[in-house]
């Protein structure tokens, strides 16, 4: 379990706080998204954020936060799968991010230091070391391409691919040796078919590691919305994109083919100093609200006033600086089946009791 622990961004109108981990079983399925999300929209949105790359650079801290967190557990995953032979590092010569926004896990990959397992004191090589080649696929080339020129391009060998959309991958079965992706997924529709998509594509015992936004995302800013529409206009209108649920996410990777599965949940709390800050934040981040028949238009006034005081009203607590907006990751991963891979044990197999364990199951009562 990860321990509780607080960070800081650069920027000092922000503070983050990140819950304990939660891990999951294999849970029951859900339907299938049907078309929920404007893709030209998200396009739109995208291209829109990237323009101004000053402000968009300062609203990744949430992008390359993840996305170092996943590549720490791809390191994880990939050591301990070899942990019997420590002089042998698993290598994945052609890895693809999928939805790679302006290239955050490339930037993560390159980062030194990511084995948490170090000893203390010892420097450990960046993961890209262990990567020969990153593609690095997205729909809008104004993001894919703002940061072609940092410094981090030249220590990975990068290839970025532009497409139309996420749902339509254009590679051969079997060509990657890992897939990962990092706050993207959450707005593609259907997301069963990409899975699928994603399990042909990767070669046989190859991991699947991505992170997306969870149901719970925003939960204080989507329900003082609600009240404020209830209150100034008199119904509801949905001003935060619906998200899949944590409860579905094992099944979907279940029924894609994908083995030995992990699903985790973190909660990641950010401080903003108010609600126009944080809708601010999401617009630049291109995370804005991208419902197929989305309400036209922005909010009105009374009603953004309304929402102010309704969050702070429920959310802040006495004292604070600022408000609370709480972003809900789901960690998942999977592997493509192989022929050497490590099968469960059939039930009755094992060779300890458990009652032997706990003393044989007698208890005393206080």
């Amino acid at each position: 379990m990860f321990s509780l622990h607080t960070f800081r961004a650069n920027l000092p109108r922000r503070s983050f706080a990140a819950t304990s981990m939660r891990t999951y079983a294999n849970q029951t399925s859900g339907n299938p998204m049907l078309e929920v999300f404007n893709r030209k929209t998200k396009h739109m949105q995208k291209d829109r954020a990237a323009q101004n790359v000053e402000e968009s650079r300062n609203v990744d801290y949430l992008k390359d936060e993840v996305a170092m967190r996943l590549c720490e557990r791809l390191l994880t995953f990939a050591n301990s799968v070899l942990a019997c032979d420590q002089d042998i590092k698993r290598k994945f010569p052609n890895v693809l991010d999928l939805g790679a926004n302006s290239c955050n896990i490339a930037r993560a990959l390159t980062t030194p230091n990511l084995d948490m397992a170090a000893p203390e004191g010892v420097a450990t090589p960046p993961l890209a070391e262990r990567i020969s080649k990153l593609t690095c696929v997205e729909t809008s080339r104004a993001l894919l391409h703002r940061d072609e020129e940092m410094p981090f391009n030249k220590e990975i060998d990068i290839t970025r691919d532009v497409i139309p959309d996420l749902e339509s991958l254009p590679y051969e079965p079997n060509s990657f040796d890992a897939v990962l992706s990092s706050l993207s997924i959450h707005w593609v529709n259907d997301l069963p078919a990409l899975l699928d998509q994603v399990n042909t594509i990767l070669k046989p015992d190859s991991p699947f590691i991505a992170a997306m936004f969870g149901g719970d995302t925003l939960y204080e800013l989507r329900g003082s919305l609600q009240l404020a529409d209830m209150e100034r206009r008199g119904g509801v209108s949905p001003h935060v994109s619906p998200l899949a649920d944590v409860k579905d996410v094992g099944s979907l990777l279940n029924r894609a083919g994908f083995k030995m599965l992990t699903v985790d949940v973190e909660d990641i709390v950010v401080e903003f100093p108010d609600t126009f800050a944080l809708m601010q934040d999401l617009q630049a981040m291109g995370e804005s609200n991208a419902i197929l028949h989305r309400e036209a238009g922005p909010l009105s006034r009374e009603v953004l006033l309304a929402n102010e005081a309704i969050y702070r009203s429920l959310h802040m607590e006495e004292g604070a600086p600022g408000i609370p907006a709480t972003f809900r990751m789901i960690y998942m991963i999977g592997w493509k089946e192989g022929k050497d891979q490590p099968q469960p044990l059939q039930r009755g197999s094992g060779d300890v009791n458990l009652k032997d364990i706990l003393g044989g199951g007698d208890f005393e009562k206080p």
